[in-house]
């Protein structure tokens, strides 16, 4: 494993001497910087996995909260649906 494998990809390594190597390098990290940032359904998911996670975890420790979280949660939700609908049939 070289040091340039502990790097993240949107970093250029250190000590590159040659121009063209280094322009290289630096549009390689450019390019994986927007593909992280424009990448938006992956992003999403790994957000969704991260909120079910501490999900799970504060269901685990505190089942009465997360259950009227729920119940809250889906009484908005229902808010919702119901005000577009009755907005919808006017």
């Amino acid at each position: 494993m070289t040091v340039s494998d502990n790097l993240p990809r949107t970093v250029v390594p250190v000590g590159i001497v040659d121009p063209v190597q280094s322009a290289r390098a630096e549009l390689k990290a450019a390019l994986a910087a927007i593909e992280i940032k424009g990448n938006v359904p992956r992003r999403v998911e790994k957000a969704s996995k991260r909120a079910i996670a501490k999900g799970r975890v504060f269901a685990d420790r505190n089942p009465v909260a997360a259950v009227a979280g729920v119940v809250v949660l889906a009484a908005a939700v229902g808010g919702v649906v119901w005000g577009i609908a009755r907005i919808i049939s006017r």
